[in-house]
């Protein structure tokens, strides 16, 4: 039981997780605009996006392989929803 709710713990960090990388990215897309700037905004929201989601796959494994899958499947559904 106790297991169960770490690993939908584990879920719910990467549906939240892949909300704010889709979420930016959607925002990103949306706030483009024909200028010399583009391509920093692009490359910049690439790299704060890749942080925290690394980041955040990290923290929330613990170096558990169950928890990372379970972070990694609430990623997936989260690009599905967005």
């Amino acid at each position: 039981m106790n297991e169960a709710l770490i690993l939908a713990g584990s879920l719910l960090a990467g549906v939240l997780l892949g909300a704010f990388f889709f979420g930016w990215l959607w925002w990103t897309i949306q706030m483009r605009s024909p200028s010399e700037w583009t391509a920093l905004l692009f490359a910049g929201s690439l790299l704060i996006r890749m942080a925290v989601a690394v980041s955040g796959f990290y923290l929330v494994s613990h170096g558990d392989w169950r928890k990372l899958v379970a972070c990694l499947a609430g990623f997936l559904l989260a690009r599905i929803a967005v």
